[in-house]
């Protein structure tokens, strides 16, 4: 199977990497040749880790990387391809106009995915002439170590489409579940929803960063807590996905005032260096304000 991916960073080159271990022909493309080759350079770095921790050969690594061609192109990207799954940023314009773009240069069986998290599948689906052959692949981050795979199903998707879907889950070593297109899905609803708890306990000053995380990890056998989560999502994606949440659903996913301080602050987490926690080097060094827990 030849497999376009539409966005090369941590979304999208994660699905570019498992889908290449699965055997696979993926052309990644971005916008900008240096996106396309960072995201290519993530896919090596975690292949090589793969291979540091006796999870991947030599032998696999090199094949996965083979299958692998990047491109700034997009009729290069899906001219050919029989799945192209679209990893681009959380606005619905820029989904819309992507999936114009997609449907006007590949062959008319091939498969049109988002890996949104939240946004419209009906909505985004409705840019299409064809709006029976788009589905919602939602991966999960990081995508080459978690297992979950939501298949979202809009209104007009068709049969045929969800099976291919989920067959193509099932062939990339990840497990599919099907949910019915509703604001948020069932995992981004749900966490999103822990989320934002946490974050009005830290508002209310009921524990420190480290003590809530701690209580999710050990109490709940979660393997991030959620303050921590929300840092390597990004609270600017996290704000979003409450906004969205807040217009469809009500004031229950109403944004807390410190969670919008840290965005307008450009405090946006690991990839800013900074949100609740302070990163260094992609691991948490201390929490951000005055928490008396800091390292």
């Amino acid at each position: 199977m030849k497999v376009g991916v539409l966005g090369a960073g941590t979304m999208g080159h994660g699905i570019a990497q498992v889908t290449a271990m699965a055997g696979h022909d993926v052309t990644l493309r971005d916008i900008e040749m240096e996106f396309v080759e960072d995201g290519i350079d993530s896919i090596e770095a975690n292949l090589q880790g793969g291979v540091d921790r006796d999870k991947v050969t030599e032998a696999e690594k090199d094949a996965a990387l083979d299958r692998i061609s990047g491109t700034t192109d997009l009729e290069e990207a899906v001219g050919d391809a029989d799945l192209v799954v679209e990893a681009v940023p959380e606005e619905m314009e820029i989904k819309h106009s992507t999936f114009g773009d997609v449907e006007e240069l590949v062959d008319d069986d091939a498969i049109i995915a988002s890996n949104t998290s939240s946004l419209s599948l009906t909505e985004i689906a409705s840019a299409l002439d064809d709006p029976s052959r788009a589905v919602g692949l939602h991966f999960f981050n990081p995508v080459h170590i978690m297992k979950l795979v939501e298949v979202v199903v809009p209104e007009q998707a068709d049969d045929e489409t969800v099976a291919f879907a989920t067959e193509f889950v099932e062939d990339v070593d990840k497990v599919a579940v099907e949910v019915r297109d509703s604001p948020g899905f069932a995992s981004s609803r749900l966490g999103v929803a822990l989320g934002v708890e946490a974050i009005r306990m830290l508002q209310e000053g009921v524990a420190s960063p480290r003590d809530i995380d701690a209580a999710m990890e050990l109490g709940y056998n979660h393997p991030m807590g959620p303050i921590e989560l929300g840092d390597v999502v990004g609270l600017d994606v996290r704000l979003d996905i409450l906004e969205h949440l807040r217009e469809e659903l009500g004031e229950r996913f109403r944004p807390p005032q410190i969670l919008r301080q840290k965005v307008r602050a450009g405090k946006l987490g690991k990839k800013t260096g900074e949100g609740f926690y302070v990163w260094e080097d992609g691991e948490i060094v201390g929490t951000s304000g005055d928490w008396g827990d800091d390292e």
